[in-house]
């Protein structure tokens, strides 16, 4: 036995008997690449998606099937401008003025609200639907700004909150049924 365990020693020594070469590879063979898959669409589009949040509207009624009440915001501060809107419209503090534009209609008027918020949401929500007009006129200059006017207001009342109170063509208030 110590002959052989010599003669094995004398043998490594030498150079004789060495271990077999080990070659690490960086990257999957052919063969481990077509049974793993390639996924580079995917993880591009998921890096993109990454990069680029964006939100998704809801309605207060989709918001109301998902479980989420109205009443559990309980700081109108949380609550978007469009929101507020809505909620003040279904309160009959604002109304949607045959004209297109938003009213204050504090007569009518059933709940709590700020008059100088109120104020602000009218000149922001009236500024920002008559620049809209302005831009809908440039990109249909045969039509005249009524007509801009009228088109815009039939498709807006088609998403008026349920209940939100509108002004008739002949001057009189109701509430938008559902």
């Amino acid at each position: 036995m110590k002959l052989v365990l010599a003669s094995l020693w004398f043998a490594v020594s030498l150079g004789c008997v060495s271990a077999p070469q080990v070659v690490v590879v960086d990257r999957a063979t052919a063969l481990e690449e077509q049974a793993g898959g390639s996924f580079d669409e995917l993880e591009r589009k998921l890096i993109r998606k990454g990069i680029s949040p964006h939100p998704v509207p809801f309605t207060p009624e989709q918001l109301e099937a998902l479980g989420v009440r109205p009443d559990e915001i309980s700081n109108t501060s949380e609550l978007t401008e469009a929101d507020q809107v809505d909620r003040l419209l279904r309160q009959r503090c604002l109304g949607e003025g045959k004209n297109g534009l938003l009213v204050e209609t504090p007569e009518a008027c059933t709940g709590a609200a700020d008059p100088e918020e109120m104020a602000k949401l009218v000149e922001r929500g009236n500024r920002a639907r008559m620049q809209l007009w302005k831009w809908m006129q440039a990109e249909r200059p045969k039509a005249s700004s009524e007509q801009v006017r009228r088109a815009w207001k039939t498709a807006h009342e088609a998403g008026l909150v349920c209940g939100g109170w509108r002004q008739r063509e002949d001057g009189s208030w109701e509430a938008k049924g559902c």
